[in-house]
């Protein structure tokens, strides 16, 4: 095999999270976006799916009492809390500014004929992190992932 099973896992988990938010959207919106296979936040977790793959294949690979299992588990915990945490109030407070700036905007706007510096300044992302939902489907889609290609291979 050209890559180890447990990248094979993680990959594979990480590229269907993207895929599938690109599904789910199509499915909201009507409309075909495919700008969110790049992006960031959104259902399912894309990063924690790698991450609950990852360590799923190692729990498979090297038991689930091994040191390789342990560090994943852990780096998997790590990047669930960051996800649903602190990029999530990240995007909350990018949203926050966001407003801040249209108002700010609109009242300069009104009080002088000429365009006001801000008009032409980018909106900040704010879908940065994960509801705490998506968090955990992301996880347990990382997990079947793992749980099926180790049945296939």
């Amino acid at each position: 095999m050209l890559i180890s099973y447990e990248l094979l896992c993680a990959l594979t988990a990480m590229i269907l999270a993207q895929v599938l938010k690109v599904i789910l959207d199509y499915f909201l919106d009507g409309k075909l976006n495919l700008e969110i296979l790049i992006s960031t936040g959104g259902m399912p977790s894309s990063h924690t799916a790698l991450t609950a793959a990852l360590t799923t294949a190692m729990g498979i690979s090297h038991g689930f009492k091994s040191p390789y299992f342990t560090i994943s588990l852990v780096l998997t915990l790590i990047v669930a809390h960051d996800a649903a945490g602190v990029r999530w109030q990240a995007g909350k407070h990018a949203s926050e500014i966001n407003k801040i700036k249209e108002d700010l905007h609109r009242l300069l706007q009104s009080k002088s004929d000429k365009e006001p510096p801000l008009k032409h300044r980018k909106k900040l992302k704010e879908l940065l992190g994960h509801k705490p939902l998506e968090v955990i489907l992301g996880g347990v889609m990382g997990i079947i992932v793992a749980a099926l290609i180790s049945l296939l291979i």
